[in-house]
């Protein structure tokens, strides 16, 4: 009969020293056949995506596991260089370079290839000089992990969009992240709704350089929501961040046509803003107001009609105030962004004199809006009710959040793709914000523009 031999008797000193070394042979062959990337899981790339936009350009890498990463610029001509260890070249990498536009404002050329076994070079040939944050993200949502790659413009002409890389400034490592993810599923649905124009003004466009205007009104809209974060997703794929920046943009050139007015959206395109930059967007406008807009969502199918919400010190006024707002106050996993330092505006402690009396302003404001909105749509709550909502702690500009339609019910869906809903939606949200001003005037400010 055959000797029998398992490894455990290497451990045994009578074990024959022949074939003990032959043993040991074997294993270490067989170890050295095994690379570092399989001992450990292998990851693999589920999905890319990028997001130009002319405040900063986005690609995204979603992988199974967690990457470790290593980055370096080039000069003449300018590019980035972003070697991801631990995976191979697949189809979803070789996809990159068709989903970079020529209109894109920082990305000439994207190329992906086999720098060495299992590392993955990406060279991004770049228009202008940038400053590249590339950063990490947990899963969360229906995302698995992230790999963040965002290039903003060294030269900031807008001062707004300074914001952005001086808020929003990942702290960078070259670590295995702990990584976001997100709801690849809703984003990776086109949206069935066409994305709508807004009609052009009936009238002529106001000569402001004509008028004498003493007292210019700032109105700031948040489109909520954007590029990473789809939003709510409704039953046949519309996706919340694009209606509600159709309804953004009809509400605008309404605003814009009063003369007193000037309007500044905190996104205009399909991109990421965190919440903090939304907040520090308005205040360094000196904005007199700050209108968000969404469009609900629920686990019910046939919750139905239209919200507004504002700050609240203290507990949320319903229980779906309190889910909405914990929702809502999940855009910066979900987008991606890890904040450079904490933001004071999103302190869990609020400056109690100042805010108490913005919220009451928040309040009357909300009320004017509810009594139009109830003439186009079912109101879901009768009052305005009030939660922890991030987005709306600018300690010192009356801010609301409108709920324009549940997008999670099929018909109020159909409602907000709807060209007619938009404008309709947009005029009421027009004079709920002429109707607060009648009756509480801005403070005086340094007269402005005059002829």
């Amino acid at each position: 009969m055959p000797e029998r031999f398992d490894l455990s008797s290497e451990l045994n000193p009578a074990f024959p020293l022949k074939r003990r070394d032959v043993l040991r042979a074997a294993a270490a062959t067989l170890l050295l056949s095994v690379s570092p990337v399989s001992l450990a899981a292998a990851a693999s790339i589920v999905a890319v995506r990028v997001w130009p936009a002319e405040a900063y350009t986005r690609v995204t890498i979603e992988s199974s596991e967690p990457l470790t990463f290593n980055q370096f610029l080039i000069k003449d001509p300018e590019r980035l260089v972003v070697d991801l260890n631990g995976i191979d070249l697949n189809n979803e990498l070789q996809s990159l370079a068709s989903k970079v536009g020529s209109d894109d404002p920082y990305i000439k050329l994207l190329r992906a290839g086999r720098n060495k076994p299992g590392t993955v070079r990406l060279v991004l040939d770049l228009k202008t000089q940038v400053s590249p944050q590339v950063f990490t993200l947990e899963p969360f949502g229906e995302y698995k992990h992230r790999l963040v790659i965002d290039l903003y413009p060294t030269v900031q002409n807008d001062p707004l969009l300074a914001l952005l890389n001086e808020t929003a400034k990942p702290s960078v490592s070259n670590q295995v992240a702990n990584k976001p993810t997100e709801s690849k599923a809703s984003e990776s649905k086109i949206d069935q709704a066409k994305p709508i124009e807004p009609k052009p003004a009936e009238t002529a466009s106001v000569d402001r350089s004509k008028l004498k205007v003493d007292r210019l009104i700032t109105v700031v809209l948040d489109p909520g929501h954007g590029g990473e974060d789809p939003g709510a997703v409704g039953p046949s794929g519309t996706h919340e961040k694009t209606v509600v920046l159709q309804i953004a943009k009809r509400l605008k050139d309404l605003l814009s046509d009063d003369p007193n007015v000037r309007v500044v959206l905190t996104r205009d395109g399909d991109y990421f803003v965190p919440l903090g930059v939304r907040v520090k967007k308005a205040r360094a406008v000196n904005a007199d107001l700050f209108v968000s807009i969404h469009a609900d969502a629920f686990v019910r199918a046939d919750a139905n009609g239209s919200s507004v919400f504002a700050l609240s010190e203290g507990g949320a006024t319903s229980a779906h105030a309190r889910w909405l707002a914990q929702t809502q106050n999940n855009a910066d996993l979900i987008g991606g962004i890890k904040l450079k330092s904490s933001d004071p505006y999103l302190a869990k402690t609020l400056m109690d004199l100042t805010t108490t009396a913005t919220i009451n302003d928040s309040l009357k404001l909300g009320k004017a809006m509810l009594g139009e909105i109830s003439g186009i749509n079912r109101l879901h709550k009768p009052n305005v009710e009030q939660a922890s909502f991030a987005v709306l702690k600018a300690p010192d500009i009356p801010s609301i959040l409108v709920e324009t339609a549940f997008i999670s019910n099929p018909a109020e869906e159909q409602k907000l793709i709807s060209e007619d809903y938009q404008q309709k939606m947009a005029l009421a949200l027009h004079k709920g914000i002429k109707r607060y001003f009648a009756k509480n005037p801005p403070l005086a400010r340094t007269r402005i523009a005059q002829n």
